[in-house]
């Protein structure tokens, strides 16, 4: 069975949640201080502390040193977590892993002491020499439970199913798109893992939270370290309030010289794994398109249709959205080399094209 912790929270506290730091402790703190985060209130992180970002060992380390100085600290496993466990098993699919990423918890495990996969006969001895410098990590990472169960919440990684809570692990870790399969726990599930953006695929383009109380669903990945416009979210339950802040990496500031109002009521974002479309009627700067997996028509920037092999596709993930955008309104500056528009982030986390006259 998997490990469950049942715990009572003290309602006048404040509860701050989040997930998928994937590695990236600079945001992390950001985040913290954004929420004020102090040792009064109650702080769940949600999973995936390690992978994708450059500081997987220090974001276990700090993450635990908050988890042993307070006890109002609670930190659930996620996959990211566990990716050694696929040296210690000897799956050798993952040295081609390795190989291909630029950023992972087990190359740096060997960039600590100056190696290199290439020091390592075979999959036996680079796990003995995990086992044998990372001990501690590794066994912290293990000792982490699968979930957290309060009076109103399943705070949980990936999702549940319907065995839940006598279900398997891998269902906990490795479940996608868990707000589409929805659940009967009773109780509102809160998970990362599955960036929320892919959600919004008729919607307008964010990387914020998605809350539901209808499916008593709470989705936190915000796409940090995933996504080029991805952030890291927390969410805040306060005297039965829920709110949330996010904070990014995007540093190309900017500020709006002529106010305008999106009257298209264009929304929408081409995502993860949604790519293939066909080309219904093309503009001047977007093109009609239905997305052939999904049957939706979406507006795309041409700048971002390739053809190949017979097949058009968005050459990435993409806001469809277009937006209404403030005199003097700061924004974030997203790709500004496309011909008559300019892809922007808002301080309210939403994305999209503008006119390229507004900036």
């Amino acid at each position: 069975m998997i490990d469950i912790r049942k715990i009572d929270l003290d309602k006048t506290k404040r509860i701050i949640v989040i997930s998928d730091i994937h590695a990236n402790l600079q945001l992390f703190e950001k985040l913290l201080d954004k929420v004020n985060y102090s040792d009064d209130d109650y702080l769940f992180i949600n999973g995936d502390l390690c992978e994708k970002g450059p500081n997987s060992l220090d974001v276990i380390r700090y993450v635990r040193s908050l988890s042993n100085s307070s006890e109002r600290v609670f930190v659930t496993k996620g996959n990211c977590d566990v990716v050694f466990r696929y040296v210690l098993e000897g799956e050798e699919g993952i040295i081609n892993y390795m190989n291909n990423r630029q950023y992972s918890f087990l190359n740096e495990m060997l960039a600590a002491n100056h190696k290199s996969i290439d020091d390592f006969s075979g999959l036996e001895e680079l796990a003995a020499y995990y086992r044998k410098h990372f001990h501690s990590e590794i066994e912290w990472l293990e000792s982490l439970p699968i979930a957290y169960e309060t009076d109103e919440h399943i705070m949980i990684h990936a999702g549940i199913d319907e065995s839940w809570p006598n279900m398997e692990e891998s269902v906990a870790l490795y479940t996608p798109s868990f707000y589409e399969q929805g659940h009967h726990a009773g109780k509102t599930v809160i998970v990362g893992h599955w960036p929320v953006v892919n959600y919004r695929s008729a919607q307008a383009s964010s990387h914020n939270p998605l809350i539901d109380f209808d499916r008593q669903v709470i989705a936190l990945d915000g796409g940090n370290q995933i996504k080029r416009d991805g952030q890291l979210n927390a969410l805040m339950i306060e005297d039965g309030d829920y709110s949330y802040t996010y904070v990014d990496e995007l540093s190309e500031e900017s500020f709006v010289s002529k106010g305008h109002i999106d009257t298209t009521g264009r929304i929408g974002t081409v995502t993860y794994p949604n790519y293939e479309v066909k080309i219904i009627r093309q503009e001047e700067f977007f093109s009609l398109c239905e997305n052939s997996k999904l049957g939706l028509q979406q507006w795309v920037k041409n700048e971002y249709l390739r053809a190949k092999d017979e097949q058009v596709y968005c050459t990435d993930d993409l806001s469809t959205t277009f937006l209404s955008v403030g005199l003097d309104e700061k924004v974030w500056i997203l790709d500004d080399e496309c011909a008559g528009y300019t892809l922007i982030k808002k301080v309210n986390g939403t994305v999209g094209w503008i006119p390229k006259e507004c900036i």
